[in-house]
């Protein structure tokens, strides 16, 4: 198994047909995940075109993430929590400048992801929401958004399996809020051919 160490992210590629299997190591330790196809780089993952075909907020087994172009790129295939979703941004430097009032803020999981998707030959200055494994975001009937500590325990995980050949980052994320107050590892493998 291949580890993600705190606050850091990698990116490589994934196969069609072949399955990413993401495991939270120790408990309450979100993922970001986002990708691109393989064959245009200008089509990616979206969470709004996702949460309209699947008509729900939170994805688990069985549900389809969609790219930009309405094209199937991702199947959730199992899932051992069923708490994921599309509804923040990566964290940023600017959201640990906002929300956290850092004075020397982390570039947070977007800038590793730009970094990650920079050695792959992608050169980005921002990325839209990502899918946010195992986060666990509250919606309560006024539309207020709450961040809870994640329902993952230790050796959870969710299987992803390729509809195309993709170019993907994943993270452990880097936002306090996000990970109930502590920063651990999240293991990955890649299943298949």
């Amino acid at each position: 198994m291949n580890v993600i160490e705190p606050r850091t992210g990698t990116g490589f590629t994934l196969r069609k047909g072949q399955r990413l299997k993401v495991t939270d190591l120790k408990g309450e330790q979100v993922s970001d995940f986002f990708c691109f196809m393989n064959d245009n780089h200008e089509e990616y993952v979206s969470s709004g075109r996702t949460l309209d075909y699947m008509s729900k907020i939170f994805l688990t087994t069985g549900d389809t993430l969609y790219s930009s172009r309405s094209r199937p790129m991702v199947k959730i295939v199992e899932d051992t929590v069923g708490r994921h979703d599309f509804l923040l941004t990566p964290c940023s430097r600017e959201t640990f400048e906002i929300i956290y009032n850092d004075k020397c803020p982390h570039h947070g999981c977007e800038g590793n992801l730009l970094r990650a998707f920079h050695q792959q030959g992608l050169e980005l200055d921002s990325l839209p929401n990502t899918f946010n494994l195992f986060m666990n975001v509250k919606l309560d009937e006024k539309g207020t958004l709450t961040v809870a500590p994640p329902l993952s325990k230790s050796g959870d995980y969710i299987i992803l399996e390729a509809l195309a050949d993709l170019t993907v980052g994943l993270t452990a994320c880097s936002a306090l809020q996000s990970n109930n107050g502590s920063f651990k590892p999240i293991g990955f493998e890649i299943l298949g051919k």
